[in-house]
């Protein structure tokens, strides 16, 4: 088993090594402080940030009801909210665009209603990274949630606690390490999202380029930038394990 072990373990990190070796070292400061890679940075930051809220706000209740109620047909509520997780980012952006866009079940109304276009908006960009990054952190919540014993709620409302009050001052804290989690792997996968994101909000640069996008574009004409930016995911990437690494590298 060794060998093929070691082919596989090299499979995985040659590619890297590639990148780290042919990196414009000398010259990677003055790529990261170009005007459109620095865009790209500062607009990947702000929505994969604003994705990670939206998937807080929504997906922490819909943990809770995943894991502490026998609402019917749970299971498959579950299966739907992973859906995202094997469906191609593409097929998402499409599915996306059916409901959301100006034609779309929900968008037309929304753009006859109120005048509200959501496709090809910075909001659209939000909008896309949550949809395929909120199933992490419902998934890490819901762990939490079971694994979380319900008897010190259970006693806190033998105390006179309301179920709110037990929830906000003895849930949450048991369940802050795995929204943590959450919250980070979410942030992680909406910063490198790319094929729900560009079929759903376009590569408009300064409005919807985030930096995926802008690494496919600059592979055909500046390579170097798309160097550049892949070391930022890389690095990015190294640093979400590393705050995992109580979670998962010490794991036997």
């Amino acid at each position: 088993m060794l060998l093929p072990a070691l082919l596989g373990l090299a499979f995985l990190i040659l590619p890297l090594v590639g990148l780290l070796v042919r990196a414009p070292w000398s010259g990677l400061s003055e790529q990261l402080t170009s005007t459109a890679v620095w865009d790209a940075l500062r607009l990947s930051l702000i929505s994969a940030t604003a994705a990670t809220a939206v998937s807080l706000v929504l997906g922490v209740p819909l943990a809770w009801l995943l894991a502490r109620t026998e609402l019917p047909g749970r299971r498959v509520i579950r299966a739907l909210v992973t859906l995202p997780l094997v469906l191609p980012p593409v097929v998402g952006g499409v599915a996306l665009l059916l409901v959301l866009g100006r034609r779309g079940i929900v968008g037309s109304w929304l753009d006859s209603a109120f005048g509200i276009t959501l496709p090809f908006t910075t909001t659209g960009v939000v909008i896309a990274e949550a949809f395929v990054a909120m199933p992490f952190l419902v998934i890490s919540v819901e762990g939490a949630l079971r694994a979380a014993d319900p008897r010190y709620e259970e006693a806190a409302a033998t105390l006179g606690a309301s179920r709110l009050t037990a929830f906000r001052r003895v849930t949450l804290p048991l369940i802050a390490p795995g929204i943590a989690a959450g919250a980070v792997l979410a942030w992680a996968r909406a910063l490198g999202e790319f094929g729900a994101t560009i079929t759903f909000a376009g590569n408009f640069p300064g409005r919807t380029q985030t930096m995926p996008l802008a690494v496919y574009l600059a592979m055909e004409s500046d390579p170097q930038a798309a160097i550049a930016l892949s070391l930022v995911l890389l690095a990015v990437s190294v640093a979400v394990l590393v705050g995992l690494r109580d979670r998962w590298l010490s794991t036997p």
